[in-house]
């Protein structure tokens, strides 16, 4: 009982730090704070402390390419990416230097993969065709050709594995949106031919995807939770 008091004050702390509260992001801003302090500080407010969110409003942040987050936290900064929740929530971190934003990338990057989290079956099977295969009637091409057939990413392109289905989806229709993510400028034409059911299937298995295991041979493999 003697630490409750504690407990409260530290719970107020980490709620004053909220991702609403964009003066206490800009309170961290000496070159020389270390990547630990910044993530557990304040990024964890909204992605967790391990990079794995509890809100479908902010990404999984944990096992992305490293490439991809620096090249993201340098959108922010320089407030290249205008989509409604960048602005809201990730403008506020001009203040990052270069050396704050390779070592908060080190650090998502090397995290464990958040696990999979099953869902509607019959979606995650329609995803699943799409994400392998693409629909080729419509000019959608297989998002496991840059994606990965276990959907980790590589370099600038993210990870999907276990990401939240509701952000993929709002993710999509943000491509569709020319400029409000340049380097997504790729994958409008993409969104632009998949009707919102299609995205909310693809969406479904990737959050149903798990992080590839080890196997017997070496080679990594993925297998959905039945």
């Amino acid at each position: 009982m003697k630490q409750t008091p504690r407990l409260i004050v530290i719970v107020m702390l980490l709620g004053e730090a909220g991702c609403h509260n964009l003066e206490r992001s800009r309170s961290v801003d000496d070159p020389a704070v270390a990547r630990r302090t910044i993530a557990l500080q304040v990024c964890s407010n909204c992605h967790g402390m391990n990079g794995v969110s509890v809100s479908p409003m902010f990404p999984k942040l944990a096992a992305q390419p490293q490439e991809y987050l620096v090249a993201q936290l340098t959108d922010f900064r320089a407030h290249r990416r205008t989509d409604p929740n960048a602005q809201k929530f990730m403008w506020g971190f001009r203040h990052l230097s270069e050396a704050q934003i390779e070592e908060l990338a080190a650090y998502f990057s090397t995290r464990p993969p958040p696990p999979a989290t099953f869902g509607n079956s019959p979606l995650v099977d329609d995803g699943r065709a799409i994400y392998m295969a693409g629909i080729p009637s419509r000019g959608v091409a297989a998002c496991s050709a840059c994606h990965g057939a276990n959907g980790a990413g590589l370099g600038v392109t993210p990870r999907l594995a276990g990401q939240h289905a509701d952000y993929i989806v709002k993710q999509l229709m943000v491509f569709r949106n020319s400029g409000q993510r340049p380097r997504g400028d790729p994958m409008k034409p993409v969104s632009d031919n998949m009707s919102e059911q299609d995205m909310r299937s693809v969406a479904a298995f990737l959050e149903a995807l798990p992080a590839p295991s080890a196997s017997t041979d070496g080679h990594s493999t993925a297998r959905l939770v039945p």
